[in-house]
């Protein structure tokens, strides 16, 4: 305690997405914790998203946003923590893209509260990133995360359990249909992982949920095994203007 109080006179702590002094090191500032739209387990059943409208609270969990209606789901249930937007966007892309790799354990913390109760048995697998993005990173933020979420919920993390097999291009840019296009067959389960996978519970984690493709690509995957059941996590959910009041 005495050494933190000594690091953080000496270091001032700094809001996590500006550098405004803040209590703590992983705390928010107040003008951007404002900016923050966090998410609940009661809205889409498959990405997160809170619904438009008024809902029956008995028929609410088998609701989905307009995007997941269009689009056909192949995961059982899915989460985001966060709309990608504002403040949340440059929290996300500091972890991503700035090296703030201590981001994650905030972003780990602030998953495992839209998750519901688990099946202890699940296993919390990341989207994987290709060799060569890897080398270029260094590190994988959805793997961070994945490592996040499981000290926050006890649950085991497979860090490789699934691995790209084919290397692809930036998708920012790129239309839905492109987007799953590019994805298709990129992604497999890692060979010495199969057995340990199979009859399963796997949650999917990723940072930034889009239009849904690599998810759908690591699902598929997955899929290739027996006896899996597969849920998904965002940190973040893109969502198109009007889709959130």
């Amino acid at each position: 305690m005495r050494m933190q109080t000594a690091l953080n006179m000496i270091y001032p702590p700094q809001c996590q997405t500006c550098s405004a002094l803040v209590e703590n090191q992983l705390g928010l500032c107040g003008s951007c914790w404002r900016e923050f739209h966090f998410l609940s387990n009661d809205g889409c059943v498959s990405c997160g998203l809170p619904l438009q409208g008024e809902l029956d609270i008995e028929t609410r969990g088998g609701n989905q946003c307009d995007a997941c209606t269009q689009t056909q789901r192949p995961w059982r249930r899915g989460y985001s923590a966060v709309l990608y937007s504002g403040a949340a966007r440059r929290f996300v892309l500091a972890l991503k893209h700035g090296d703030r790799t201590a981001l994650a354990k905030t972003g780990g913390s602030w998953m495992a509260q839209v998750l519901p109760q688990m099946d202890p048995d699940t296993v919390i697998v990341p989207i994987p990133l290709h060799w060569r993005r890897f080398l270029h990173r260094r590190y994988n933020q959805a793997a961070l995360l994945a490592n996040a979420l499981a000290q926050e919920t006890g649950l085991t993390s497979l860090p490789d359990g699934l691995q790209r097999i084919t290397a692809t291009k930036p998708l920012e840019g790129r239309t839905v249909d492109q987007r799953f296009a590019d994805l298709e067959n990129t992604i497999a389960v890692t060979e010495k992982w199969r057995e340990a996978l199979s009859h399963r519970s796997i949650l999917l984690v990723d940072d930034v949920m889009t239009s849904g493709a690599t998810f759908t690509a690591a699902t598929l995957a997955l899929q290739s095994l027996p006896g899996v059941e597969i849920d998904v996590i965002a940190l973040a959910r893109v969502a198109k203007p009007g889709e959130v009041s």
